[in-house]
C-alpha cells in the first residue's frame, strides 16, 4: 500500500459553537438541494426522525435571567416591606388614636370631678357662712333675761343642764340681779376669796369651771352664770337642784 503522503494531524475537539455552526451550515445545505429538485419529480423520505439540535445558553444569557429573577424577588420583598410597614403604621395610627380618647375620656372626668368637688366646697362654704351670720344676727338684751338666755344657749352647746327657771331663782337668791355684788363677810371672804358676780362665784371656782366662748371675767354675767351653772351640775347634777348656798 502506498504511504500516505499527508502528516496526520491531531483534530481539536469541537466547541458547542463550533458544533452549532456546522448543524447549520449543513440545515442550509439540505435547503438547497431540496429547491434544486424539479417540480413534479418524487422525493424520498425516511421514517427516520432528524436528532433535536441542541440550543447553547451563553455565560451573559444566564446572568441576565439570574440577575431578572434577582431583581423580581428583591421587587417582591420590597413590596412585602412595604405592606407590612403600612400596617405597622395603621397599627400604631389606631393605637395613638385609642389613646388619645382615653386620655380626652379622663381629663372629662377629672374636670367633672373637679366641678362636682368646687360646687360641695361652694356649698359648704355658704352654709358654713350662713350659719356664722345667723350666729353674728343672734343677739341678746343687756339685762338679766337676755343673760340668762345667752348663758342657756351656750350651755346647750357643751352639753351642761339647767333651766331658765332653775338659773333665775338662784340669782335672785344670791345676787338679787346685780352682777357686780360680792360677798365681803362670809368664810370665803375670811380666806381672800369672796364670792363675786350673779351666782356668787369664788375666783378659784370660777377658773376651774370656766365654760369655752365665755369672757374669762369673773365680772362677765354670762362668763358667771355659765360657770356657776357647770359647777352645780358637776356636784349636784343641775343649777336647778340647788335651793341654798352652794
Amino acid at each position: 500500500m502506498p504511504k500516505n503522503i499527508f502528516t496526520r494531524r491531531h483534530s481539536r475537539p469541537l466547541t458547542r459553537n463550533h458544533k452549532i455552526a456546522i448543524g447549520v451550515g449543513t440545515f442550509g445545505a439540505a435547503a438547497v438541494a431540496i429547491s434544486a429538485i424539479p417540480a413534479g419529480a418524487q422525493t424520498t423520505t425516511t421514517t427516520e426522525a432528524a436528532p433535536a439540535a441542541k440550543v447553547a445558553y451563553s455565560e451573559k444569557q444566564i446572568k441576565d435571567v439570574h440577575a431578572g429573577v434577582t431583581d423580581q424577588l428583591a421587587g417582591a420583598s420590597e413590596k412585602v416591606k412595604a405592606i407590612e410597614a403600612k400596617k405597622q403604621a395603621a397599627a400604631k395610627a389606631k393605637a395613638a388614636a385609642e389613646a388619645k380618647k382615653q386620655a380626652a375620656a379622663k381629663a372629662k372626668a377629672a374636670k367633672k370631678a373637679a366641678q362636682e368637688r368646687a360646687a360641695k366646697e361652694s356649698a359648704s362654704r355658704s352654709a358654713e357662712r350662713a350659719s356664722v351670720k345667723k350666729a353674728a344676727v343672734k343677739s341678746y338684751p343687756d339685762n338679766l333675761d337676755g343673760w340668762i338666755r345667752e348663758s342657756l344657749a351656750i350651755m346647750k352647746k357643751h352639753g351642761i343642764p339647767g333651766s331658765y327657771d332653775g338659773i333665775k331663782r338662784n340669782i335672785l337668791r344670791e345676787s338679787s340681779g346685780n352682777p357686780n355684788a360680792i360677798n365681803n363677810w362670809d368664810i370665803n371672804a375670811q380666806n381672800g376669796i369672796p364670792s363675786k358676780g350673779l351666782l356668787q362665784v369664788i375666783p378659784p371656782t370660777f377658773e376651774a369651771y370656766h365654760v369655752p366662748g365665755t369672757p374669762k371675767n369673773i365680772w362677765d354675767p354670762v362668763a358667771n352664770i355659765t360657770a356657776a351653772c357647770n359647777y352645780a351640775a358637776d356636784r349636784y347634777g343641775s343649777m336647778d337642784n340647788v335651793n341654798s348656798a352652794y
